[in-house]
């Protein structure tokens, strides 16, 4: 009785654990603002850079999966209470990042991975990840459609832990694959990316803010 009872939590566990990396793979994959950043990160410094730029926005993912493990209800409250700062914050930071990508002048020049630009990387990433509007509604749309029930503490920790894994598969593959043709990326077709990745960005963070004024309006 004791195996079979113990069988039975294994496969709880793991249900709990492969939701939570679904959910988490399931809101890193659309390559929008945070993917064309963590993309142009990895061609300007390398695999572990774009890697450190994924585990920011991961982690941030996470965040939102504690949030998601405390109740729907909680939920909801929570983001509904602090959207329109997070909306702002996040729509004025894509603007601004969308800027300076545009007019900057990349380089093809192996650029050094310091501890201080990872956790710059890290960091930035983290917050605009935390602030976009799009993983506050994608989070908020999956976790309804799932309709997980969480019974015990040590169920959303599993759960949670499976967002962050699941979040990092995704990173981990995105940045490998850019990784990979890097070396044959030319200096005028990187600015092309450049600019291109700056537009979109920009529009990103134009679309939330126009979302906000006509919200209040």
């Amino acid at each position: 009785m004791s195996f079979f009872m113990r069988g039975v939590m294994i496969g709880a566990k793991k249900s709990f654990l492969a939701r939570g990396m679904i959910v988490g793979f399931s809101i890193a994959a659309p390559v929008g603002a945070i993917g064309l950043l963590c993309i142009e990160q990895t061609i300007a410094g390398g695999f572990m850079l774009g890697l450190v730029s994924g585990l920011g926005a991961a982690t941030a993912d996470m965040c939102y999966g504690i949030l998601v493990a405390l109740g729907l209800k909680t939920i909801q409250s929570t983001l509904l209470a602090y959207r329109s700062i997070l909306m702002l914050c996040g729509g004025i930071f894509l603007c601004y990042l969308g800027i300076k990508k545009f007019f900057s002048i990349p380089s093809l020049k192996k650029v050094d991975s310091t501890n201080t630009r990872l956790l710059s990387a890290y960091i930035t990433m983290f917050f605009l990840t935390l602030t976009n509007p799009a993983t506050i509604i994608d989070f908020t749309a999956v976790f309804t459609l799932m309709k997980i029930d969480f019974s015990d503490y040590i169920q959303s920790l599993i759960f949670v832990a499976g967002v962050l894994i699941g979040s990092l598969v995704w990173w981990t593959f995105l940045c490998s694959s850019v990784a990979v043709f890097r070396e044959k990326v030319s200096a005028q077709a990187l600015r092309y990316i450049n600019q291109i990745a700056g537009i979109v960005i920009f529009s990103f963070g134009a679309y939330s803010l126009i979302q906000l004024y006509c919200s209040c309006n």
